[in-house]
C-alpha cells in the first residue's frame, strides 16, 4: 500500500459554495514535507480515547520534532467507528477544515478537547476556537449541505454510503475503504513507509521515545 499524497483537485461542485474554491478542493490532511524520508499513515477516530492518547503522547511531540524537521510526513486517515455517536461528525469538521487549510488546527482542537465535546456534542465550539472567524465561516459553509448522518466504518466491513450533497463525505468514505484494505481492526492503526518498504500495520499506543528509536534506526540505514 502506498501513502496517498493529498493534492488539489475538483470534487463535487456545490453551487451554494461556488464563491469559495476551497469547497471543491481535496482536503489536505497531511502534515510536513511529502519528500520526507519517512511517511507515516495513521487511521484514527476523533472520539476514540486511545486515539486521543496517541495524539497527545506520541503524535504531538513527533509533529513538533520529526515532522517539523522534515524527517516524517504524517498522513491522517479518518476511520470513524460506528460505536461512537460523534466520530463521523468530527471527521466532517476535520475534512472541512482541511479544505480551507486549517487541518492541523482542527485536528489538535478535536483531540485536545475530546472529553468535553464527547460529553456535550458541541464540536463546533472547539473547531471555531481553533481558527479565525473568517475561516470558520468558510468551514460552516462547506458543511451546510451535510444534513444526513455522517458515514462511519461498519462492524460488518461493508462500505458506508457517502452523502453526495455533503462535500466532505466522499473523502471520509475513501479513508474508511482504504482502512478496510489494511485492514484496520482497531484505532489508532498506523503504517510506516521508508525507502519503498511498507512495514506491517501496528495498532494501539506506542510512546514517542519508542517510535523515535524506530525512526532513528531507519534513518541510520
Amino acid at each position: 500500500m502506498t501513502a496517498q499524497t493529498p493534492t488539489k483537485a475538483s470534487a463535487h461542485k456545490r453551487p451554494a459554495a461556488a464563491s469559495d474554491p476551497a469547497a471543491d478542493a481535496v482536503p489536505n490532511k497531511a502534515l510536513g514535507n511529502k519528500s520526507a524520508p519517512i511517511t507515516m499513515e495513521v487511521f484514527s477516530d476523533y472520539q476514540c480515547p486511545s486515539c486521543g492518547s496517541f495524539f497527545e503522547s506520541t503524535l504531538r511531540p513527533m509533529i513538533n520534532e520529526y515532522v517539523a524537521q522534515g524527517k516524517v510526513y504524517l498522513v491522517h486517515h479518518d476511520f470513524p467507528l460506528q460505536m461512537h455517536n460523534h466520530s463521523g461528525e468530527a471527521a466532517r469538521w476535520a475534512n472541512a477544515a482541511a479544505k480551507v487549510g486549517e487541518f492541523q488546527e482542527a485536528d489538535a482542537a478535536l483531540f485536545d478537547n475530546q472529553a468535553a465535546w464527547t460529553a456535550s456534542g458541541d464540536l463546533q465550539k472547539y473547531v471555531a476556537a481553533a481558527m479565525s472567524p473568517a475561516d470558520f465561516k468558510r468551514v460552516e459553509a462547506i458543511l451546510k449541505p451535510c444534513t444526513s448522518p455522517p458515514p462511519t466504518s461498519r462492524v460488518d466491513g461493508s462500505a458506508p454510503q457517502a452523502d453526495h450533497a455533503c462535500p466532505v463525505d466522499v473523502y471520509i468514505v475513501q479513508d474508511i475503504i482504504l482502512g478496510y484494505q489494511v485492514p484496520v481492526k482497531a484505532t489508532p492503526t498506523f503504517i510506516v513507509h521508508y525507502k519503498g518498504q511498507s512495514y506491517p500495520a501496528s495498532s494501539g499506543i506506542v510512546t514517542w521515545p519508542i517510535l523515535k528509536q524506530f525512526f532513528d534506526s531507519l534513518l541510520s540505514q
